[in-house]
């Protein structure tokens, strides 16, 4: 009898310590956004609408087409007067590795700079960690090394270059802060996200790979991190949940957005007429992760039993219903990445989101351009430059990147937040009356459907594809 007694409290002292064990590691596994900051150009590097026709029309290689294609998609983009390029795409001049690195150095410590300089009592010797991703420009020695050389950080710390991830890599390079707070404690993390704009301008004449001209704008954003819970106090946001999807498996899907040449040899970036398809399979894969994670049970339950009921009544789903689900009952904001504005037109109508809900994404494309990997932070600093992040409130950012992979993040937000940020100078004017471009009178004439294909409408795909099988 002894003996059983002595082997049970000493399975429940195991039992206990595990638990405890467990309950602490958890305890140690948070990720707390301390502070951001967004990149603004100078004044000499602007690029509205008529200088990009110019720049345009300076293309030798263009015919009437291609010059007819570019303007009308530069007019219907979505992007305002007010963004800016590298200068040497102003100056219509080849990059040489200076203006490369220029490029880089100029947002990349800007950003950091402003960001030390805040009031986190966070020093660049107190850093551990540091993760940047610029995916079209790879130097040696590295982006990270250039920033450690700069700001004399630690010898023994952990530095990771992310390359060739696309939109959504600044989510990808949270995820690898969130992975390493795993093992390391109180450590101190920075993540540095843009895109090298200066040595990929597309000087050839294939529609498909001319997009990219008339979207990216120079931006960028570095964030500072942390999974010390003494400095919980001084967080903005505390992440949630992040869900990554890859279905570069596809042969389809892996081709759908890619960097390559051009029949005359010109390198730029490709989009097929496969990637609406991939973007919405990747998206609906990605949610039927995260939504029971953040939705309350009431409305899965409601929506199971809407689906079964139009099954048993064999009632198709209607191409505009989207996918279903009412995501307002979980989230509270919504910061779709503003890569185009066919792309959140798209997903907001598959959603279901409102104008309102889809505000942030589009004043940052207006304003700044597809800054790729750093447009999230743009559009999270509309949300807080007009007082709309209220403590308890849960933020949803979704993004795609050629892969072909998308990856969605939910954080909390931690405490009332109102800084102006990047947005200081123009959030009074925000949003416009009309989002119609000043030259549409003088392109507006120019038509062109080769690429209508982006006009992504996910409602039909994700009527088809049911979250919960």
């Amino acid at each position: 009898m002894e003996i059983f007694m002595t082997m049970s409290l000493l399975t429940l002292f195991f039992g206990f310590f595990c638990l405890c064990k467990l309950l602490l590691q958890r305890r140690d596994q948070s990720c707390y956004m301390l502070a951001y900051e967004c990149y603004k150009a100078k004044e000499d590097m602007k690029l509205n609408c008529d200088s990009s026709a110019k720049i345009v029309m300076q293309n030798k290689n263009l015919g009437l087409e291609e010059l007819r294609f570019l303007l009308k998609t530069i007019v219907s983009s979505g992007i305002g007067e007010e963004t800016s390029c590298p200068r040497n795409i102003i100056e219509g001049r080849n990059p040489t590795r200076a203006d490369e690195l220029c490029e880089m150095d100029g947002i990349i410590f800007d950003t950091l700079d402003k960001l030390f300089a805040r009031p986190t009592s966070i020093s660049p010797s107190q850093i551990d960690i540091l993760v940047v991703n610029v995916s079209m420009f790879s130097p040696a020695p590295s982006l990270t090394s250039r920033i450690i050389n700069r700001y004399k950080m630690r010898e023994d710390i952990k530095t990771f270059n992310l390359s060739g991830m696309g939109c959504s890599a600044s989510l990808i390079a949270i995820d690898v802060v969130q992975n390493l707070f795993k093992s390391y404690k109180n450590a101190n993390a920075i993540v540095v996200s843009t895109e090298s704009i200066a040595p990929n301008w597309y000087c050839g004449k294939e529609k498909s790979m001319m997009l990219t001209n008339c979207l990216f704008r120079s931006g960028g954003c570095s964030m500072l991190f942390t999974n010390n819970k003494g400095l919980k106090h001084q967080a903005m946001l505390k992440l949630r949940h992040l869900v990554r999807t890859h279905i570069g498996s596809s042969d389809e899907a892996y081709d759908c957005c890619i960097q390559a040449e051009d029949e005359s040899g010109y390198q730029g970036f490709r989009l097929t007429k496969h990637l609406t398809k991939a973007a919405a399979l990747a998206f609906t894969m990605n949610l039927q992760v995260l939504v029971p994670k953040v939705l309350p049970l009431r409305e899965i339950l409601r929506y199971l039993a809407v689906s079964r009921l139009k099954s048993a009544k064999s009632q198709k789903p209607k191409a505009d219903e989207g996918v279903g689900l009412n995501l307002k009952t979980g989230i509270e904001h919504f910061c779709i990445h503003p890569g185009g504005r066919a792309i959140i037109d798209g997903i907001g109508k598959s959603l279901g989101l409102s104008d309102y809900d889809v505000e942030p994404s589009r004043m940052a494309l207006h304003r700044f351009g597809n800054t790729s990997a750093a447009g999230f932070w743009y559009a999270l600093g509309y949300m807080e430059a007009k007082q709309r992040l209220k403590k308890g409130n849960r933020i949803l950012m979704s993004g795609f990147g050629a892969g072909f992979k998308c990856n969605n993040i939910v954080w909390e937000v931690l405490k009332d937040l109102g800084d102006a940020n990047v947005w200081k100078d123009c959030i009074e004017s925000y949003p416009p009356k009309t989002l119609v471009n000043p030259f549409m009178e003088k392109y507006g004439w120019l038509n062109d459907e080769y690429l209508s294909f982006l006009r992504f409408d996910f409602s039909q795909l994700f009527a088809e594809l049911q979250l919960f099988c």
